[in-house]
């Protein structure tokens, strides 16, 4: 096999895989229609935390390797990668850290650390993505990227590359043709910086987050089978973390993208294509492509690597 190897697809599986495939000496080139950060990946929170998506001792597995490549770049100042408390509420019942979360220190919490609208939480510290910090950082170590390609194959890939990564996110539904992806759709609204000392999400309906950045604070959520920007929706979701929070809140805009949830698992495996030629594919992360990144990465780097 050669060392040139062709990636489809431009959001944070597509950029990790190439970064983690130039740290072994291979000449990734990335072909996309957009920058990730026009993409779903440019509309994530981006908070490390193994999130819709399946199955769970996989999506733990690669998600505390990539924990553990994070830290790495917490010496990384363009990258964007910092540590933040994570509190995780519930409106109604008592709720335990999942057991997995024991090595990351995870407790739970005294009452008098709760928000006023919930009953139970719990709490440990994970990364935080700036993804416009960290997107750009990773395109930065990526290597060669050629956007506005849109293929209707992947066999439609130069034959100069006899190796191939698809990382199509769920625009893999169409590409392979696999009926498994789901249209899991999120939306977020942008507003001014918070002070608030930590993250939190209450995963029961309403879905509700507050990540706070330097810059600005994500506010979500949604997740639903709608295809565009809903300003009801937007509404709802700055009134009920304007509610929770209790503070005045200034919106500065949304983002919205489809989470690629693969009911039968995330997709990390090798098929040969009619023509002969191998791909890779890597999708199917549903809302937990930043948080098994690197751990997937390297799963397709072994893949490469095994012929």
């Amino acid at each position: 096999m050669g060392r040139r190897i062709a990636i489809v697809g431009a959001g944070i599986s597509g950029l990790t895989s190439a970064v983690v495939l130039r740290e072994l000496g291979y000449e990734p080139h990335v072909f996309a229609e957009k920058p990730a950060e026009s993409s779903t990946s440019g509309a994530a929170a981006a908070i490390w935390y193994p999130y819709d998506a399946v199955p769970e001792e996989l999506a733990v597995a690669w998600g505390m390797f990539t924990y553990g490549r994070l830290l790495d770049l917490l010496t990384e100042p363009d990258a964007g990668v910092s540590l933040i408390e994570f509190r995780s509420f519930s409106r109604t019942d008592t709720i335990s850290p999942p057991v997995w979360t024991a090595a990351l220190g995870a407790r739970h919490l005294e009452r008098d650390e709760l928000l006023a609208p919930y009953k139970s939480g719990y709490t440990m510290r994970v990364p935080l993505m700036d993804a416009n910090l960290y997107l750009p950082y990773l395109r930065g170590r990526a290597g060669e990227i050629t956007y506005g390609v849109k293929l209707d194959r992947l066999e439609d890939v130069d034959r100069d590359f006899d190796l191939i990564v698809n990382c199509t996110g769920f625009g893999a539904r169409a590409l392979v043709n696999d009926p498994e992806l789901e249209p899991h759709r999120g939306q977020v609204a942008i507003v001014e910086p918070v002070r608030l000392p930590y993250a939190f999400v209450c995963d029961e309906d309403p879905l509700t987050y507050v990540i706070p950045r330097r810059d600005d604070c994500v506010l979500g959520g949604c997740n639903d089978n709608l295809e565009s920007i809903d300003e009801t929706i937007t509404t709802r979701i700055v009134d009920e973390c304007t509610r929770v929070l209790d503070v005045p809140l200034r919106l500065k805009g949304s983002r919205a993208g489809i989470r690629p949830y693969r009911k039968c698992g995330v997709r990390v495996e090798t098929e040969v294509l009619h023509d002969g030629r191998r791909v890779i594919h890597n999708y199917g992360h549903g809302g937990a492509g930043f948080s098994l990144s690197w751990g997937c990465a390297h799963k397709v780097a072994e893949l490469v690597n095994s012929r």
